[in-house]
């Protein structure tokens, strides 16, 4: 069994900002239900451009709702700019911490407002695309995605990458190519 936090267990139990803003400047969806989580962020501006309100649904675990409940949170009074230098890790430290297990909650949190930046940024006329190529077919998963989560966090072994972004967690078949990508991307053999 995981140990959650007290902030965790909080945002699970009494989640912020369910729900979906009616007309709002940013829509990102995220996820799969194929894989078993999905998280929808909304956002709406003020007059001055800074995020007033933020909503999202989620289908996903105890960590899911937390890490999307706490992005809500911290989205709001910055300006889209300031929001987008949020980081999976940002997530993570507000909760006081997520088991290593459940860290792609908190990635997913930073690619579900990442896509809605983009769909603000592109007067909704873009949808928000993986960029590179899939090796996780199970989870589709991008090698840019595999490398990001490897830079951003200092990853280092395959079941590091399966807990952040859940590439390789399936049946496996993308672990060699996995381990090529940490290897590129930390510029070091995996031992």
């Amino acid at each position: 069994m995981w140990e959650y936090t007290d902030k965790v267990k909080e945002h699970f139990f009494n989640p912020r900002n369910v729900g979906e803003i009616e007309k709002p400047d940013g829509i990102g969806e995220v996820g799969s239900l194929a894989c078993g989580d999905a998280l929808k962020l909304t956002f709406k501006l003020d007059e001055n451009g800074k995020i007033a309100d933020a909503k999202f649904k989620t289908f996903g675990c105890a960590s899911a709702i937390a890490t999307s409940s706490v992005l809500t949170e911290m989205i709001k009074g910055k300006t889209v700019d300031e929001a987008a230098k949020i980081t999976n890790k940002d997530i993570a430290e507000y909760l006081d911490g997520l088991p290593e297990q459940k860290m792609h909650c908190s990635v997913m949190g930073r690619e579900a407002l990442e896509a809605a930046i983009e769909n603000y940024r592109t007067g909704g006329r873009k949808k928000h695309e993986l960029q590179g190529s899939i090796v996780c077919t199970c989870f589709g998963v991008t090698d840019i995605e595999i490398e990001r989560v490897v830079r951003e966090n200092n990853l280092t072994t395959v079941e590091e990458v399966t807990n952040y972004c859940k590439a390789g967690g399936g049946c496996g078949g993308c672990k060699g190519e996995i381990e090529k990508i940490i290897e590129k991307t930390q510029g070091k053999k995996i031992k």
